[in-house]
């Protein structure tokens, strides 16, 4: 986050009392975490202890959580805003104000060593944050507010031990009920394929097909106002996909079947995998133009018939680079970003920022969403995954899929977002 100040001012929050360390270690300096949704917050200069009080960076948490901060050198003033709650200290004065609502602090805003200090408690309350310290982790944890955000739901088959069904409605078919559906605003169906000539396949080889009772599923998706995609699935391992790409007569028919077939559901979902593995030059360039063609010609099929299109996508970062992202986000809806399989478990934090930092650079946040992997991740881990989204403004999370979310995990999601309508 870019701010034009001309006084940069580095805002440190002051942790009351009982955030603070025993004696002991006020005489050495020591690395004080600090977490926002399970996400650690960077400082460019650590927390530190000084006179009783553990002080931490203010503007890595501002940043952090979207606060835009601005400094009235004339007048000594502090003015925060995330766009819907304002703040403003002056420093060495008691009175706060919030909204232009005065609030008295249990300290003034001072500054130290060339640094602005703010009380932890009234920044936390002032935006809605909740924060603790954590005795275990010898750090701080805060969380966010719930926020809103499409949560889309992958759902397959599965077997007894791992049925979307179960998972999502808390009942065996064919019984239902509302279970999980208040954390799951989309549900991507994933029962469709194509072959080379661009037959659409709702029973394939590779495992995705269309169960029977499959109308059952999208009457209960409907009760509980979820929205239904069908996703299309298709690798490249066998040259199937490029073979598709690269024959126009192929090309239309599968758009002519998709389309008819979303006709049932409120959108597509494309998952086309496997492109660019090992291309370069012009046959990377050649890949990346065939697919961004036949995105183009099945997103204008399907606006005619007012059907939404997502991609689901490998990371910026992964093997795969045969996905022109700014092309493709000016074609399709929204963009889930499978930021999974780098190899570790949980996913590595770093790599899943870096895709979503090269992904946003190519499309805007709001038609980008983070594609979870559950058997990569635990509860704790997932809501650091749920973070990322958060702080990087992203319209949504993807997860893969139901039948794999734990207990933990759903009561981690629930904590941490509000499902968009």
């Amino acid at each position: 986050m870019k701010k034009s100040l001309l006084l940069i001012i580095t805002f440190t929050v002051i942790l009351t009392g009982f955030f603070s360390p025993p004696a002991k270690a006020q005489e050495q300096p020591q690395v004080i975490p600090v977490f926002i949704d399970g996400l650690p917050v960077v400082f460019d200069v650590q927390p530190v202890i000084a006179n009783g009080r553990t002080l931490v960076p203010f503007r890595a948490v501002a940043e952090a959580l979207n606060v835009n901060v601005t400094w009235d050198g004339a007048n000594q003033t502090i003015l925060a805003s995330d766009g819907k709650i304002s703040v403003r200290l002056q420093i060495g004065d008691i009175t706060a104000y919030r909204n232009e609502i005065p609030v008295t602090l249990e300290a003034p805003p001072v500054i130290l060593d060339g640094r602005t200090l703010i009380p932890l408690r009234f920044f936390s309350e002032a935006f809605n944050c909740q924060v603790v310290w954590d005795e275990v982790l010898r750090g701080v944890k805060i969380a966010w507010p719930l926020k809103l955000m499409t949560v889309t739901g992958f759902y397959a088959l599965g077997d007894k031990e791992t049925s979307s069904w179960t998972n999502l409605f808390a009942k065996a078919y064919p019984a239902e009920g509302s279970g999980n559906t208040d954390v799951v605003s989309v549900l991507a169906l994933g029962w469709y394929s194509l072959d080379k000539k661009g037959n659409l396949l709702s029973d394939s080889d590779s495992g995705w097909r269309r169960p029977d009772g499959w109308e059952d599923i999208l009457k209960a998706a409907d009760k509980y106002n979820l929205k239904t995609e069908m996703v299309v699935q298709l690798t490249d391992g066998d040259g199937t996909l490029t073979n598709l790409l690269t024959n126009q007569a192929a090309m239309d028919k599968a758009i002519s079947g998709i389309t008819k077939e979303s006709l049932s559901y409120k959108g597509v979902n494309l998952d086309f995998e496997g492109l660019g593995w090992r291309d370069q030059g012009e046959k990377l360039t050649s890949v990346r133009s065939d697919f961004a063609k036949f995105v183009r010609l099945l997103s204008g099929e399907l606006k005619k018939n007012g059907r939404s299109l997502t991609l689901t996508l490998h990371a910026p970062n992964s093997a795969y680079k045969g996905y022109d992202y700014q092309v493709l986000g000016g074609l399709a809806d929204r963009i889930i970003i499978m930021a999974y399989d780098y190899g570790s478990q949980p996913e590595p934090l770093d790599l899943v920022i870096e895709a979503v930092e090269m992904a946003r650079a190519a499309v805007p946040a709001e038609k980008l969403a983070l594609g979870i992997s559950t058997p990569s991740e635990t509860a704790d881990s997932i809501l650091s995954k749920v973070g990322v989204a958060k702080r990087y403004n992203l319209q949504g999370i993807a997860i893969w899929r139901l039948g794999l979310v734990s207990s933990e995990m759903w009561t981690a999601l629930r904590s941490s977002v509000q499902p968009r309508p």
